[in-house]
């Protein structure tokens, strides 16, 4: 009875955490099914289409430009020997670490009409004015598209090479014996066995793209997303945006369903006991320069120029950006991202921990449910946050009306919205971190730690938690880091008055001054490294 009663109670824990995170996809489902004023008419009417049209080539644009420059150099980090391949190899991953708004605004500071690199031109050429020359104008869907990949394209990176070096040698080796030139066996066998871990990776980039508020709102590129926030600080109107919201949900479900339904029986079966430690093609001469000098172009104009241009705006405006502001924006975000951390922590540990000790065909279900917030941009998100909880604040203020106490917006306008909304978006990288670690504790020891009369939370605290702790580790620093950097969730639902490092930068660079802030854009960037350093350890370990 006791065994049966812990694991109803395990069960109970893990559907709570699952539908409790799942409400607010509920609750805006059922607001964008209502039937709405004037505001969403007009906007059907006159701009609606634009915004549709503009994110699906956003999307198209970053997922192409992504898969152009993520795809070559992952085969060469996996496959060839090369000048600085193994620096390359966790290199290439440090602009996930960049916020899009802040290479916007680099880019925009260097390139513009006014920047130094149009302005040496004209002093290199004698021009002198628009007319005398053609210059790119970096404010444009076009621009968006590159800023917004030269972020992103890692995610594609990383899991491509992964899936490379964890394919048979053999394969591509049997190709070279029938006379394959690399290019070839590049087109032929790696892409279609990794065809799966490359559509992972580029539907992630699309999500991503969809879900960037910033870089579209600096350039003024109207998309689905700035519609959303438009509508709800325009219009007021949480039906209307909630409706918008509905569209881009649409978006992610139809592209989810157009991915397996194109491969409803392809399954590919290798054999792999380990990860290849070895290279298949040694680059000599012209090859070898030119694969370094396409890795270091990437690199220098994702990372480096970016990073550069902050520490030098670090430098020659440290005494303005090295104020009170910035320690108090910077003690408030850090507060906010170890709560959501350890919330999550718990959380996704309570989840797991359910699915391995239970059995059944909706066993991960409740993690399923839980994780759908992921999927939500962030300003979708906060009006499905907003939705439930301004409701639960009328409820309370009318049971409580009459009394001494008047509580107010307790939930929808206090940092437990932003908390909670938090929670919700990055519960899916929590889970995916803990259940990764998880997977490679042997069964066995649990039915040894039972048969020594130890319950189920007792096997997991002393059993469990010593061999997750990297996996806990890892999961704790993404959660915080994307905490660090989420803009639009926060600029909906913070408090008056109350702004974290993003919302601060932020509002530098839409008033052009982001020197003034540079200090703080930089404590981001640096922030974000943390995560990225331990998990190339982690990768760089096990392999």
């Amino acid at each position: 009875m006791q065994l049966s009663f812990s694991l109803s109670k395990w069960q109970s824990f893990a559907w709570l955490i699952g539908l409790s995170l799942s409400v607010p996809l509920m609750f805006l489902i059922f607001e964008s099914l209502q039937p709405d004023s004037e505001v969403f008419a007009h906007l059907w009417d006159t701009v609606l289409w634009d915004y549709v049209r503009n994110t699906i080539l956003l999307i198209v644009g970053v997922c192409t430009l992504c898969a152009l420059i993520a795809l070559p150099l992952g085969w060469l980090t996996a496959y060839c020997e090369f000048p600085g391949r193994r620096f390359f190899e966790w290199s290439l991953m440090l602009p996930l670490a960049m916020p899009t708004y802040l290479i916007a605004y680099v880019y925009t500071d260097l390139l513009d009409y006014a920047g130094p690199v149009q302005i040496a031109l004209r002093e290199w050429f004698g021009w002198q004015s628009p007319d005398d020359y053609w210059f790119f104008d970096i404010r444009t869907l076009s621009g968006a598209i590159v800023m917004i990949a030269l972020v992103l394209y890692p995610y594609l990176f990383l899991i491509f090479r992964t899936a490379l070096r964890e394919q048979s040698f053999k394969l591509v080796q049997a190709s070279q014996l029938m006379g394959k030139s690399p290019s070839q066996s590049f087109f032929k066998v790696s892409l279609p066995l990794s065809r799966g871990a490359i559509v992972a990776g580029l539907a992630l980039i699309a999500m991503e793209s969809m879900a960037d508020f910033a870089t579209v709102h600096y350039f003024a590129v109207s998309t689905l997303t700035t519609a959303v926030y438009d509508t709800w600080l325009g219009y007021y109107s949480l039906t209307a945006a909630a409706k918008i919201s509905g569209i881009m949900l649409l978006f992610l479900f139809l592209a989810l369903t157009l991915e397996r339904v194109s491969r409803p029986t392809q399954v590919v079966h290798e054999r792999q006991s380990s990860v290849n430690s070895t290279t298949l093609y040694h680059l000599k001469g012209a090859q070898a320069w030119l694969a370094s000098a396409f890795c270091w172009l990437i690199l220098i104009a994702a990372f480096i120029v970016p990073t550069w241009v902050l520490a030098d705006y670090a430098i020659d405006y440290f005494e303005q950006a090295w104020n009170d502001d910035f320690f108090l924006y910077a003690w408030q975000s850090l507060k906010i991202a170890l709560w959501v951390s350890v919330v999550l922590i718990i959380m996704s540990m309570l989840v797991v921990f359910n699915q391995r000790v239970s059995s059944g065909k909706r066993v991960t279900l409740p993690g399923k449910l839980a994780s759908t917030g992921y999927a939500l941009p962030g300003t979708v998100l906060a009006i499905a946050v907003l939705i439930p909880l301004t409701l639960l604040d009328d409820k309370l203020n009318t049971w409580l009306e009459g009394t001494s106490f008047e509580p107010g917006l307790l939930f929808s306008g206090t940092i437990f919205a932003l908390v909670f909304a938090y929670v919700v978006r990055f519960y899916a990288i929590a889970q995916g971190a803990v259940e990764s670690s998880y997977q490679r504790i042997s069964p066995s020891l649990d039915m040894a730690s039972f048969s020594l009369g130890r319950n189920r939370f007792k096997t997991m605290l002393s059993i469990h938690l010593p061999l997750l702790r990297r996996g806990i580790l890892t999961a704790a620093l993404l959660v915080f880091i994307e905490c660090m950097k989420e803009l639009p969730a926060a600029l909906l639902l913070r408090p008056f008055n109350y702004e974290t490092l993003a919302t601060h930068v932020f509002q530098y660079v839409s008033d052009e001054q982001l020197e003034l802030a540079s200090v703080s854009a930089l404590f981001i960037v640096l922030v974000g490294l943390i995560p990225l350093y331990v998990v190339n350890r982690s990768m760089e370990q096990r392999s």
